[in-house]
């Protein structure tokens, strides 16, 4: 928790150490009001006394109640700002932190709980901090200052505020103890009712195709009703707080006066007085203890649940990522648009297996290398080693003849132009998602336009409302798989990189776009290396090679008439996508 308060910021320093100031004074008006009041009751009791004199005392704890308020009204107003800037700082430094995770620790957090971690864990934090700056400052101060100033008066009175003090931490103590594991609990099932709520809002059309409501329902009412007995538990064990701090102040009341009572009655009627004015007082601060001890019940109530959100929190940015910066922003000097693998293997973290073993080829500016093989033979994994998506276990991938881990990441991805194998379109405009992040400079208007025409995405856009302005829903959820496609694509032309990679982004196209945007790839692009992942022959029996993958390891690397003559994994695809006719 208190290393998370490393994230404030000097104003937020500065902020805090007004508010305590606000704080101290605050706490003193309060402790004035009994001595006003013991002044007031001794005036009132003694004939002769002037209206005045009773009037005057009286308006001085008007003064000392507004001051009280005006000075508690700066505190919760820094508090807040405070939190709010805090909050904000958290969320900022979470997400960057995000963003230099690899899929790797994407994988081992979820989405979901990263989700939950940026939202749900930070608020719990910030009203804690609300809180805690008002109450946990000005408890002590007000417990120790209140204690300091019946010190002198009955022992009786003294020892009565004490056990009552003692009851109270037993009682929070308890509380605490059986609470304190539901609130783990709590933050863990926030995570799985996030990630099923997403499931079903990602998988709508599925769920709805598969008439499945009744099962996602059941799926969804098990989760939340875990929650919900989850914080009942918690609530409950909590709840029983304040009923039984109330009992403790009603008792100590009760103590003060009763006592009072037989300590007035066992005195000399001189000194009666004397007493009931240090009864009133005593009850008075006795109560100002109690409430101290109340206002820190409540950031006890709080603390539990925002301990395990900040250690939640910290957990993420406390995570190295795997994949770290290297120094290099230029490949070899001569060498432009090359890529080779040597030896390379892979497995992915915690698997048993390796994933790739010995791939071992190269691509050089200007040609096309086309990755093939049956589905989950390693296919989306090599390319995904080129932009260091993942590292390789064994082995090098180099790009302009250097290694991609001695690359910055910002360096290396400048150089590719990459096409997902699931198209990716953001909320906003055609234009923004064409000329989308480090492609979005100024006046790149003919380029937008002039890679739409590349991908052959022209005979929609400019159909559009807008046209280049047209709206892009998020997700891309108002246009067409092909079309989503074409629009990737697009973007990767845009940036005019030195290598392409296309990850199976041609699977959604018919066979006439396809070969439309191949040709016309082959003729704008020309200097541009291609590395093309695909399942269809058509798409990539063009290309200057091609690498046929086979459980992890090559199979075949060649042209396609050679592959056709010394490759049976190659024929065996080819044969069941065309006729001997076709693919002569």
């Amino acid at each position: 928790m208190l290393k998370l308060f490393k994230n404030l910021s000097k104003r937020d320093w500065l902020l805090a150490s007004v508010s305590l100031l606000f704080i101290v004074a605050q706490v003193w008006l309060d402790l004035k009001l009994p001595d006003y009041m013991s002044e007031i009751t001794r005036l009132v009791q003694t004939e002769g006394s002037a209206m005045a004199d009773i009037l005057a005392a009286g308006g001085k704890m008007l003064a000392c109640a507004l001051g009280s308020l005006a000075s508690a009204v700066v505190v919760a107003v820094a508090a807040s700002r405070i939190a709010s800037d805090f909050g904000a700082n958290l969320r900022q430094k979470l997400f960057d932190k995000v963003q230099s995770f690899s899929m790797e620790e994407i994988g081992g957090f979820s989405t979901a709980s990263l989700i939950t971690r940026s939202t749900n864990d930070i608020m719990q934090v910030q009203m804690l901090v609300v809180m805690g700056l008002q109450a946990v400052v000005k408890a002590p101060i007000m417990a120790v200052w209140a204690i300091l100033k019946i010190a002198d008066k009955s022992w009786q009175w003294t020892l009565s505020t004490g056990v009552a003090v003692v009851c109270l931490l037993i009682i929070v103590g308890i509380c605490i103890a059986l609470a304190m594991p539901k609130f783990k609990r709590l933050q863990s099932l926030t995570d799985d009712l996030n990630r099923v709520t997403r499931e079903n809002l990602t998988g709508l059309r599925v769920v709805r195709a598969y008439n499945a409501e009744e099962y996602q329902e059941e799926k969804f009412e098990r989760t939340n009703n875990e929650l919900m007995g989850t914080q009942l538990f918690a609530n409950r064990a909590m709840a029983t707080l304040m009923p039984m701090i109330q009992l403790v102040m009603n008792g100590l009341s009760l103590a003060i006066y009763w006592l009072g009572a037989v300590l007035i009655q066992n005195a000399a009627m001189t000194d009666r007085l004397t007493l009931f004015s240090d009864m009133v007082v005593f009850s008075s601060y006795a109560m100002q203890v109690v409430m101290a001890f109340m206002m820190l019940v409540m950031i006890f109530i709080m603390l539990p649940r925002a301990s395990v959100a900040a250690k939640r929190i910290q957990e993420v940015l406390n995570t190295r990522p795997t994949i770290m910066d290297g120094t290099v922003s230029e490949g070899k000097s001569g060498i432009k648009g090359e890529v080779e693998f040597r030896d390379v293997s892979f497995r992915y973290p915690d698997a048993e297996g390796y994933v790739l073993q010995n791939i071992s080829f190269s691509a050089h500016k200007g040609e096309t290398v086309a990755l093939i093989g049956s589905t989950g033979c390693g296919k989306s994994t090599v390319v995904n080693l080129i932009p260091r998506f993942f590292d390789a276990t064994e082995g090098e991938v180099l790009v302009d003849g250097v290694n991609v881990k001695k690359y910055t990441q910002y360096a290396l991805h400048n150089k590719i132009g990459y096409v997902s194998q699931k198209a990716v379109l953001f909320s906003g405009t055609v234009k923004s998602n064409v000329a989308y992040g480090d492609n979005g400079r100024d006046g790149i208007e003919s380029d937008v336009v002039d890679a739409v025409y590349t991908a052959q995405a022209s005979d929609f856009v400019e159909k559009m409302e807008d046209g280049y302005d047209g709206f892009i829903a998020q997700g891309g959820s108002n246009l067409s798989g092909g079309q989503k496609q074409r629009l990737s694509i697009a973007r990767a032309v845009c940036r005019h990189p030195e290598i392409f990679i296309f990850d199976d982004s041609f699977s959604a196209l018919d066979y006439k776009t396809d070969r439309k945007l191949r040709e016309t790839l082959k003729t704008e692009c020309a200097d541009a290396t291609k590395i093309i992942v695909a399942q269809r022959i058509g798409t990539i029996r063009d290309a200057d090679r091609i690498l046929v993958l086979d459980e992890g390891k090559i199979a075949g690397l060649g042209t396609h008439s050679e592959l056709m003559k010394n490759c049976e994994v190659y024929r065996q695809i080819a044969y069941s996508q065309l006729s001997k006719e076709e693919l002569a």
